[in-house]
């Protein structure tokens, strides 16, 4: 019998409940959880086997998050995103910034979108021992329509293939690159099912009809493979549902509609309003986001957010958690716990159902999801030493110094925070100024 690792907890969350455990003991051997109960009455410890205790620290499963951009390098726009670095870059800075979201207790992350390969190659670098980092659902590029996101450069730039997104404007290239993906070994598509394409009145257009979001979807869970889209508007979001979608993030726009047709295909939302909160909060007078406009937008659609949010929450429909992490305002490691605060204050859950979201309920969403995101036997031995009690301030898993011990297998694991140089890894862009420097804006300045 290989040895085992005996854990003493004060105080356990297993990510499966509403309050603490006291007085606890976790078995762990082979990297897996195998007994979680009183300490009175854990196994006898054997010869070889090790003791840890938390002491005061307040243990918990590792944290998953459903919405992070692991290759767009703290983008901070869309040309940052896909024009100025290879993939072998963006694979190899990818692999960099995951060990920066490990460090910050997220030992499970949901890629939404991608370029190429390149969160396959990290996950599977990961996955091969190679290197220490989270679990990772990869995927690859974004399937787009025209007017949805990921088209996002002008229509003679068009999208290519070196882009995060991949236009496919007919039911026969919409089907061929569910294929390519899944041969080339995703674990979840996305689909952008909308974007800045309104009708007269304001409304979202989606991108893509019912029948061919559909047809994707079917595919797709043929092959084995969950979908994610982009759906802000109430048509996309009703498409999507419909359609059968594991996780529709954002949902700004649904309405009870919406939540019934939820509801009926058990999709999931993940508001991942942590993005659209930080660019409202952070961003400078000097920003292009505010100048351009797009600071303002964002507001207006939180308050629209809030009031249907928390309608999909009464009506009982699933959510998970996902930050949308790596632009300039969401940088990795930083914000990703954010989104957990949100799920209270804005969305009215209790802080022990948001702890639940953002564990067991968000890390469902990987392969093999059911062995993860809580602490319960059968499980993988992936849990937090956390300085403080997220059920009483869930911002507290927000400070960098809370995050007092990260395992993954039942091992410590020790990420070396190493300082980078922003002009040669995310501000790769060729802007030299954010002004006009007329005579008149010189005198304004002086």
């Amino acid at each position: 019998m290989s040895s085992r690792t005996f854990v003493r907890c004060e105080r356990l969350f297993t990510g499966l409940e509403d309050s603490a455990r006291h007085d606890q003991t976790l078995v762990i051997e082979d990297g897996v959880f195998r007994y979680v109960g009183p300490t009175a009455q854990a196994p006898e410890k054997q010869p070889g086997d090790t003791q840890l205790d938390a002491g005061s620290h307040f243990v918990m499963p590792g944290l998953a998050d459903a919405h992070t951009h692991l290759v767009f390098g703290n983008a901070r726009s869309e040309e940052d995103i896909d024009f100025w670095t290879t993939p072998e870059f963006r694979a190899l800075r990818g692999l960099f910034f995951a060990q920066r979201v490990l460090a910050a207790g997220y030992t499970s992350v949901v890629v939404p979108g991608d370029a190429g390969n390149c969160s396959i190659s990290v996950r599977d670098a990961i996955n091969a021992g190679l290197f220490t980092g989270p679990r990772i659902a990869a995927s690859s590029n974004v399937i787009a329509n025209r007017h949805s996101l990921n088209d996002w450069f002008p229509e003679h730039v068009g999208t290519p293939e070196y882009v995060t997104g991949r236009l496919c404007t007919t039911r026969e290239s919409q089907l061929a690159e569910v294929r390519r993906q899944a041969k080339a070994g995703v674990d979840c598509i996305k689909i952008a099912m909308d974007g800045t394409h309104f009708r007269e009145d304001g409304t979202h257009i989606a991108a893509f009809t019912q029948d061919e979001i559909s047809a994707m979807v079917d595919e797709a869970h043929r092959l084995g493979k969950k979908v994610v889209t982009h759906a802000y508007g109430k048509e996309a979001v009703m498409y999507a549902a419909r359609a059968g979608v594991d996780v529709i993030n954002h949902a700004f726009f649904a309405d009870e509609a919406c939540a019934e047709a939820m509801l009926k295909s058990g999709s999931r939302v993940s508001p991942t309003l942590t993005f659209l909160r930080n660019n409202v909060e952070f961003s400078a007078e000097h920003e292009p986001s505010v100048g351009s406009g797009y600071k303002a937008a964002q507001l207006r659609v939180i308050e629209v957010a809030k009031k249907n949010l928390r309608k999909l929450r009464e009506a009982g429909v699933p959510f998970v958690a996902g930050s949308d992490s790596g632009f300039a305002v969401t940088p990795y490691g930083e914000w990703h716990a954010r989104e957990i605060e949100i799920l209270v204050d804005w969305i009215g859950f209790t802080p022990a159902h948001a702890l639940r979201i953002a564990t067991s309920g968000t890390a469902a969403l990987l392969p093999r999801g059911h062995l993860l995101g809580a602490i319960e036997a059968g499980r993988k031995a992936d849990f937090l030493f956390v300085a403080g009690d997220p059920l009483a301030d869930v911002s507290v898993l927000q400070r960098k110094e809370a995050i007092a011990a990260v395992h993954l297998d039942g091992r410590a694991v020790r990420i070396e925070e190493r300082s980078y140089d922003p002009w040669k890894v995310t501000h790769l862009g060729s802007l030299k100024w954010t002004e006009v420097y007329t005579r008149e804006r010189v005198r304004e300045m002086r």
